[in-house]
Formats: structure tokens, sequence, C-alpha cells
């Protein structure tokens, strides 16, 4: 894998240019155990966020299911004023 081609799979990955040096420069020190902490620590992150993403789906998953199991309400007819018979 280039260079680019590792940068642009970092970037893709949702890494910002602070975490994509420090990445490169553990590679040039060669030190693997702080790259593979560094995507760790990233993974995690997106995760979390994943996970409160999906809370709130729920939460707007119950609203709707508020909302459609409500009795409907009486519609209102302009022929007689504004009010059913």
């Amino acid at each position: 894998m280039t260079t680019q081609d590792l940068i642009l799979n970092l970037e893709a990955a949702g890494l910002d240019a602070p975490q994509i040096e420090q990445y490169l420069a553990y590679g040039q020190a060669e030190n693997t155990a702080r790259q593979l902490q560094l995507l760790s620590r990233h993974r995690a992150a997106l995760l979390d966020r994943v996970h409160q993403m999906e809370k709130q789906i729920g939460c707007l998953d119950y609203l709707v299911y508020r909302i459609q199991r409500r009795p409907a309400a009486p519609h209102t007819s302009s022929r007689n004023g504004g009010t059913t018979p």
C-alpha cells in the first residue's frame, strides 16, 4: 500500500489530520503497537457514536409508534362551520 493509499484509507475511516500524522510518525518509528492503539481508540470512539445514534433512532421509532397508535382526531369540515356532525 502506498503512503497516499494509506492516507486515503485513514481519511475514509474518519481520522483527522493530526491523527493521521501521528499514525504515520508511529509507522516511521516502526511502532506498530502505538499504531494499533491509535486505531483502536478511534474505532472505540466511532462505536460510541454509533451507539448514541442507535439510541436516537430508538427514540424516534418510539415517537412514531406513539403517534401511530394514537386514536384518530375527529375531522373538521368547513361545510358546517368547522365542526363535525
